[in-house]
């Protein structure tokens, strides 16, 4: 009887354990948030940051899970980083107040409120975009979400990508609309490592 009632509470355990949420940390170098935006309404720019830090938990069992990121708006890259005759470059424009202005605005954040899930698949996340100081819904629709081992390492991690449309005027950022579009799409690209 003793015998039965331990291996039921180790069945028991172990599956608890298996349902319970993951928590896994953002790896830095093989994840960059980018953006694309239409130029002169003839081509389109675009750019990524090239720090972001954060978190993802996924509960499978329960179908829920969260997205937490940081990213650091002086990161920032175009392909116009630095220009030989001294004129300001791109990037540099994009740090300063008309863009990003990263001096007073070092971050901006995701955080989502909700992870959806069609069958076995998370399909969407709701969340909230930060801004130049300014938090405004951003819902992100997902490409892909796998977890699984890491194919040479076997450990385990998590990838995905997550993309979504934002008005950067609801952000205050109004500086060349419309030659430079107000509709920007911002794409959370992410790798991650149980923390």
């Amino acid at each position: 009887m003793l015998r039965s009632s331990l291996a039921l509470s180790a069945v028991f355990l172990a599956s608890t354990a298996s349902a319970a949420p993951q928590n896994y940390a953002i790896d830095a170098l093989h994840s960059f948030p980018s953006f694309a935006v239409n130029h002169l309404g003839m081509s389109t720019i675009q750019g990524r940051f090239d720090k972001m830090t954060g978190r993802i938990v996924l509960d499978e069992a329960a179908k829920s899970g969260s997205l937490d990121v940081r990213i650091a708006t002086a990161s920032v890259s175009s392909g116009d980083a630095r220009r030989s005759d001294g004129t300001r470059s791109r990037d540099e424009h994009l740090r300063g107040s008309d863009f990003f202005n990263s001096a007073e605005f070092p971050e901006m954040s995701y955080k989502s409120t909700r992870f959806v899930f069609k069958g076995d698949a998370v399909e969407s996340i709701d969340g909230n975009l930060t801004l130049l100081g300014v938090t405004r819904p951003l819902k992100l629709s997902v490409t892909a979400f796998k977890c699984g081992p890491h194919p040479f390492t076997k450990k385990p991690m998590c990838g995905a990508d997550a993309v979504g449309t934002l008005k950067r005027t609801d952000f205050g950022m109004k500086f060349g609309v419309p030659a430079i579009a107000d509709e920007v799409r911002l794409s959370i690209n992410v790798e991650a490592y149980p923390e």
